[in-house]
């Protein structure tokens, strides 16, 4: 069970660290998303803020600084986020980096040790262009 370093970055926003235990050390790109969505939604869920920071923007939102307000604070399902960050993923939403190395495919089977970065950059539409 390997403790791998999410990082969240972008263009617009500074970058934020966390670790995440997975299950297993081969695992699909599909699988890595799957249980950083899980974790992020269950830690939300468990404090119940007026704001989610996570991969993608729940339904009902507006996106801050801080992440994405909810007009009320409510539950979050993590398989509605999960398919909407394959989604998001597919529209080129966000690429993603495994230890350096961008991964195009959410099949593609990667191996992850205790130490691996998975960097989620997230890709920000210009304004007018």
């Amino acid at each position: 069970m390997p403790t791998i370093t999410i990082i969240d970055a972008s263009t617009v926003s500074n970058e934020q660290t966390w670790d995440l235990t997975l299950l297993e050390e081969t695992v699909s790109l599909a699988e890595v998303i799957k249980q950083r969505i899980y974790q992020e939604v269950s830690e939300y869920n468990a404090r119940q803020s007026s704001f989610f920071q996570g991969l993608v923007q729940p339904t009902e939102t507006e996106r801050t600084l801080n992440g994405y307000e909810l007009k009320t604070p409510r539950h979050l399902n993590w398989n509605v986020q999960y398919e909407q960050a394959l989604s998001a993923f597919s529209r080129r939403g966000f690429i993603v980096l495994v230890d350096g190395r961008q991964l195009t495919d959410l099949t593609t089977n990667i191996t992850l040790h205790t130490g691996s970065t998975v960097t989620f950059f997230k890709l920000v539409p210009l304004v007018g262009g």
